[in-house]
């Protein structure tokens, strides 16, 4: 069991994840199953440069890790719960009230 301090953290880092737009496309794309980066870069739209700061982001924040496939690597969550709490989460956020912005939505940050 954590303590106090420990679930803090623990949700602040998952804050910290889910406070980028990419962030979050991976994320919820990852939910629906694992994938290639190269995939996952040509489905978000964005570079694999890009793409690859931000998996490293979620990697390190313990939120997705790789698994060797071949000479490929494919990402998915670290655990399947993520993606029922993303579920659960964004369930939640539009049944309080979707057409509400953060005043911070500008400011960028990694974990």
């Amino acid at each position: 069991m954590l303590t106090l301090a420990a679930d803090i953290e623990v949700l602040a880092r998952f804050g910290r994840a889910l406070a980028d737009p990419i962030r979050c496309r991976v994320l919820l794309a990852l939910r629906k199953a694992p994938t290639y980066p190269a995939d996952l870069a040509e489905a978000l739209g964005i570079s694999r440069t890009r793409l690859s700061n931000h998996l490293a982001c979620l990697r390190d924040c313990g939120l997705v890790v790789t698994v060797p496939d071949g000479r490929r690597t494919r990402y998915e969550l670290a655990d399947e719960r993520l993606g029922h709490a993303l579920d659960d989460l964004l369930a939640a956020v539009v049944a309080v009230e979707a057409d509400k912005t953060c005043p911070d939505a500008d400011e960028k940050g990694c974990c």
